[in-house]
């Protein structure tokens, strides 16, 4: 299992933080999609680091073209020197239509097609041949040499896409490189439901399972005072409740039987009652979401129950702690 970094902060930090990531012995860094363009960040991670892959935890697809994507991906794979993974992920229906002012219709259809397109415009860059590409959402079929790049030697970036429902993860298994876990999964999702499905996807693509990385990001509970803990534990709760808001989440709940928890959370998100919803996530929730233990045991945990499940692992530490006493932690992950 290979451990990442999240990188969550500004462009402007994010060279410093990948290389103190590539020091601490990190595989990869990730960069979201939140407060800051994600593609910024990863530049700076990419000219600050030599070995680290650096890569979009995701860029929204549907709020961009595929051929603005396909130039801005290869621009970083070729900076990179073959280090840059492009990771996609959709968004939900308000965000892309009243956010971004884009369309939505059909969203595994639409990304299926969007990953067809961009691997159809870096064959035709790398090729020198003719771009003819037509779609039920996208066509890009006018390649004048002004605007070609010229044959990239480190090859089109990998596209590892993330999803959570079935159909997205069946898209997944069936034109992507990898798939991104949603943090908003268990290992009993992850083990009957995710995997089998992209099996299935893979086999009937006729591609090859050895070539696909899993990528999990995982809640982790941790603290080194009871104070610590608990503030891990609140923080952990408020972000799980945020999810399981989201009605295209609800297969996680619904699978362990607290599918009508949904419905609760996304009243109280409609009513702006966020403080209250946090209090609606019980202990055995918290526990199949996240990683909760010590500090000395947080590397068994997270192997005795992701071991095998994925080939890329990243933590979701969204509070305070003590770097000193983390880097500990996540040297006993990455020694495994």
């Amino acid at each position: 299992m290979k451990l990442d970094v999240r990188l969550t902060g500004p462009p402007g930090e994010a060279g410093a933080a990948a290389l103190r990531g590539e020091v601490a012995g990190f595989a990869g860094a990730w960069i979201s999609e939140g407060r800051h363009d994600p593609f910024l960040p990863v530049l700076a991670a990419a000219t600050a680091t030599r070995r680290l892959q650096v890569g979009t935890s995701v860029a929204i697809a549907f709020a961009r073209s595929p051929m603005t994507v396909a130039m801005t991906a290869n621009d970083l794979q070729l900076l990179s020197g073959g280090r840059f993974v492009l990771g996609l992920g959709t968004q939900v229906k308000p965000h892309i239509e009243r956010r971004y002012s884009m369309p939505w219709s059909e969203p595994a259809a639409r990304m299926r097609e969007y990953i067809l397109a961009l691997r159809a415009i870096w064959a035709a860059w790398n090729s020198g041949g003719r771009l003819e590409f037509r779609g039920r959402f996208y066509r890009h079929d006018l390649m004048t040499p002004y605007f070609r790049p010229e044959p990239n030697p480190y090859g089109a970036p990998r596209v590892v896409l993330a999803g959570v429902g079935p159909m997205m993860t069946a898209v997944a298994g069936a034109v992507a490189d990898g798939f991104f876990c949603h943090a908003f999964t268990t290992e009993r999702y992850l083990r009957e439901v995710t995997l089998p499905l992209l099996a299935r996807a893979r086999a009937q693509a006729g591609r090859d399972e050895t070539d696909f990385e899993v990528c999990g990001l995982f809640f982790v509970v941790t603290g080194f005072s009871d104070a610590e803990r608990e503030e891990a534990a609140r923080a952990a709760r408020r972000q799980i409740a945020f999810y399981a808001s989201t009605p295209s989440y609800r297969p996680v709940l619904e699978l362990h039987g607290w599918g009508d928890l949904q419905g609760e959370l996304s009243a109280l998100a409609r009513a702006d009652r966020w403080a209250e919803m946090e209090t609606l996530i019980s202990e055995e929730m918290l526990n199949a979401f996240a990683i909760v233990a010590p500090p000395e045991r947080v590397s068994d945990a997270l192997h005795a129950r992701f071991g095998g499940l994925v080939s890329r692992a990243s933590l979701y530490v969204d509070y305070d702690r003590n770097p000193g006493a983390w880097q500990e932690i996540i040297g006993d992950i990455a020694r495994r």
